[in-house]
């Protein structure tokens, strides 16, 4: 994996992005919009809005990047694309860390966006510092791409790579600790959501909505998110075949 192909894969997949005006409305203003709607579904109690709409920061981002990585990725491998340019001097990682370069500076975007306009506009008050909120977000999806990028090498067509969706992340979402504390669940699901990305994802979000300093859980948190997405991105690399029979 060189430098220089990394970034040219990672150019390469940004011009493609910026000609699907399709493609970047879902990834930057869906999170804002349902943002928006869920401020208004709890008009009357304010406080659970803080609780659900933090926790959803994070989980927006890893949802969409999830979905577009995983169909863009099937794509190029099922157009011939990703076999051609397997035929050059560009190794696997390369094409991984430019994906996860391209989606990521999306990432960016999307989930400063969403931070912003939750902070300033929908009055989401929280006692530490955004910028720690705006971290949990971007490692989310960052890893929401890295699952993309893995689940995508198992589905022969779009179709199957939504499919992959109920299977990867309903589970994560319903297990989080999103509807109820996941201390409250039977041990076995709670066993399960103790090895589940999202739940730190959403405990990190937690922790800034009601400490004022990263605490050493917050840290837990990051550390957690960050290394199953750098391990993912690692088997994604491994399984990237170059075309779908």
């Amino acid at each position: 994996m060189t430098p220089t192909r990394t970034l040219a894969t990672a150019r390469r997949v940004l011009r493609q992005l910026g000609h699907d005006p399709r493609t970047m409305a879902l990834l930057l203003l869906v999170p804002v919009l349902l943002l928006v709607l869920l401020y208004y579904v709890f008009d009357a109690d304010r406080g659970r809005f803080a609780f659900i709409g933090s926790s959803l920061l994070g989980i927006f981002p890893m949802v969409t990047m999830f979905l577009v990585t995983s169909i863009a990725t099937l794509r190029e491998r099922t157009s011939g694309t990703l076999e051609r340019l397997l035929t050059m001097p560009l190794g696997k990682g390369d094409v991984i860390a430019g994906y996860a370069l391209a989606f990521g500076a999306f990432a960016v975007v999307q989930a400063g966006l969403a931070t912003g306009v939750a902070l300033w506009f929908l009055d989401l008050r929280i006692a530490g510092s955004p910028w720690l909120l705006l971290l949990v977000a971007l490692l989310n999806a960052l890893l929401g791409t890295a699952l993309g990028l893995f689940v995508s090498a198992f589905a022969a067509s779009e179709f199957q790579a939504v499919q992959f969706m109920p299977a990867v992340i309903f589970p994560q979402l319903l297990l989080c600790g999103l509807f109820a504390p996941r201390d409250t669940m039977q041990p076995v699901l709670e066993y399960a959501s103790n090895v589940l990305p999202m739940s730190y994802a959403v405990d990190g979000m937690t922790q800034v909505l009601r400490n004022a300093e990263a605490t050493g859980d917050f840290w837990r948190d990051v550390v957690v998110v960050s290394g199953v997405a750098t391990g993912v991105l690692a088997l994604g690399a491994v399984t990237l075949r170059r075309r779908t029979p």
